[in-house]
């Protein structure tokens, strides 16, 4: 019998992977679900990036292997990107690597920065794929705990007082998914100091920052952040481009090169007109953003009546495209959502997913459309 390699022995199947298999399931049994699980944007992206993909098919190139970096005019895109919206100047030649996705990302920056037994600080809650890259380079997966009552912040105070001679790389995430918690200014520059004490690379995943949020931002505009930081980004929340498979990463040059050491050795390159399509969406107006965040808070504003209806509490301050709610005391996460599945035939993601200290909480998905909202909210009534 042929056996799997030894680090998939602390790797599972990715939580959705698994339970969308159960939510498929019902629906193909007849069972009318709605799924509020899923941060996957259910509109259009933007007619620009169509039609740039569809006139970039008669480009002679396009059809031929692309760079591993991208074509100039995408990673200049990306650096006016970043200039426009969060006052970060970037070299396009050397500071932005494009990527198919940033979760390819996650995965390029472990394997350039990490050893086996090298340490890395992981959010609790977070997104799932940081301690599961982490377990597939053998590196040791070292959580910090975020709270409610710490707006979902890292104590850096707490985390200097522990032994991290060991830890090389630490991912945070703001704004914070699941929980919309935001960093400012003055948080960012005391992680920059915090990596620079300790010798740590600070990884800021950034792909929920124009989503509910009217101040984007970005951890390079800290002072001396290229030192000790790079910053993933997305074009899959923004304009509606998870499919597309479009992320970026910046940073310094030299951090930069070797990431690029492990991903030209994984691809041949984006495609060529989804990389037009990507320079369309960079170069989006004010009123795009201004477009979906309308959408999104009609959408909030109904979910919230859900969420009402179920006992929950929530931060109506927090940003990004989800909910992340508190359930009524003495609930846990799956049970609930396993019971609101079968029973009312609505998905939601259960905190726990996301870390221990999720659980206790359940995360709705504003990628849902208003009616399948005004639905769901129905059908519960109905149904109590």
């Amino acid at each position: 019998m042929i056996q799997a390699a030894n680090r998939l022995n602390q790797t599972t199947e990715y939580y959705f992977s698994r339970k969308l298999k159960e939510v498929r399931g019902l629906a193909a049994a007849g069972h009318p679900i709605i799924n509020m699980g899923i941060g996957s944007p259910d509109i259009a992206a933007p007619a620009q990036v169509t039609q740039a993909m569809i006139t970039a098919m008669d480009d002679a190139v396009a059809h031929q292997y692309q760079s591993y970096t991208g074509i100039p005019a995408l990673r200049e895109a990306m650096t006016h990107f970043y200039q426009t919206h969060y006052e970060v100047s970037l070299d396009s030649e050397s500071e932005v690597l494009p990527l198919m996705g940033s979760k390819e990302g996650i995965m390029h920056i472990s394997m350039a920065f990490l050893n086996p037994g090298d340490q890395v600080l992981i959010p609790n809650p977070g997104y799932p794929t940081y301690r599961a890259v982490a377990q597939l380079v053998e590196a040791t997966a070292v959580t910090y705990d975020l709270t409610q009552d710490t707006q979902w912040l890292p104590d850096l105070k707490a985390l200097a007082e522990q032994d991290l001679s060991r830890v090389k790389l630490m991912w945070v995430n703001y704004p914070h998914m699941p929980t919309g918690a935001k960093a400012n200014a003055s948080m960012f520059g005391e992680l920059i100091a915090f990596a620079k004490a300790h010798s740590i690379l600070i990884v800021n995943d950034n792909p929920y920052s124009f989503v509910l949020n009217d101040a984007p931002s970005s951890l390079l505009a800290t002072p001396g952040a290229k030192e000790v930081a790079l910053e993933l980004n997305s074009l899959s929340k923004t304009f509606n481009m998870a499919g597309w498979r479009v992320g970026m990463l910046a940073g310094d040059a030299s951090h930069l090169q070797q990431v690029l050491k492990v991903k030209s050795n994984m691809d041949s390159g984006m495609f060529y007109g989804i990389q037009k399509g990507a320079i369309a969406a960079l170069s989006m107006p004010k009123t795009w953003f201004e477009e979906m965040n309308a959408l999104y808070q009609e959408r909030r504003e109904a979910l919230y009546t859900l969420v009402d209806l179920l006992g929950c509490s929530y931060d109506r301050k927090a940003t990004g495209m989800f909910i992340w709610a508190q359930l009524p005391a003495g609930k846990t996460a799956e049970p609930f959502v396993d019971k609101l599945l079968h029973e009312k035939h609505i998905f939601i993601a259960p905190g726990t997913i996301f870390g221990s200290q999720g659980e206790g909480y359940i995360r709705f998905s504003l990628c849902v459309p208003l009616p399948k909202i005004e639905a769901a909210i129905k059908r519960f009534k109905q149904h109590k």
